[in-house]
C-alpha cells in the first residue's frame, strides 16, 4: 500500500513545518528554540517516539478486544534517552499500563503482544530504504 504526506514549510516561521495527511488538519512539525525552531509543535524525534507507543498501545487493545479481557485503556509513557545517537544508539524505553487487567499472566501477555506492533517491528527488524530527489520543477 503506498500513501503518500505532503510537507509544506509554514510562511512567516522559522522552521515549522504543516503536514497534509488524507485530510487531517492542523498537524505540525517544528524544532526547539534551541535549534533554530519556535517550539510551536513536535518535532521529527517526538512523532518517531510517539508513534512507537501508540502503535503499542492500540496492538494491545486490539489484542485484548478479541481475548474479550477486560482492558479499559492503555498508558504509554516512551522515554527518550537520545545522548548517544551521534554514536548511533538510540535508546526508547516503553512503560505500558493496562487499566482494568489484574491479571499478571494476562498483563505479561500484552506487553509480549505489543512488541509486535508494526512501528516495534518497523524499528527493530526492518530494512528501511530511504531514496530522497528533488522535484522536477521545470515548467511549473
Amino acid at each position: 500500500m503506498k500513501k503518500t504526506i505532503e510537507i509544506v514549510s509554514e510562511r512567516n516561521s522559522l522552521l515549522r513545518q504543516r503536514v497534509e495527511l488524507d485530510g487531517f488538519e492542523d498537524i505540525f512539525v517544528d524544532v526547539p528554540k534551541a535549534y533554530g525552531g519556535e517550539g510551536g509543535a513536535p518535532d521529527p524525534h517526538d512523532y518517531f517516539d510517539l508513534s512507537l507507543g501508540a502503535c503499542k498501545a492500540i496492538t494491545a487493545q486490539m489484542y485484548a478486544k478479541r481475548k474479550k479481557w477486560p482492558l479499559e485503556g492503555v498508558s504509554v509513557t516512551v522515554n527518550r534517552d537520545d545522548s548517544e545517537e551521534p554514536k548511533g544508539t538510540y535508546r526508547l524505553e516503553v512503560v505500558m499500563t493496562f487499566h482494568g487487567i489484574d491479571d499478571p499472566e494476562q498483563r505479561a501477555r500484552l506487553e509480549e503482544i505489543s512488541h509486535k506492533c508494526p512501528i516495534h517491528r518497523l524499528i527493530t527488524s526492518s530494512t528501511v530504504e530511504v531514496t530522497t530527489r528533488t522535484a522536477d520543477t521545470a515548467g511549473a
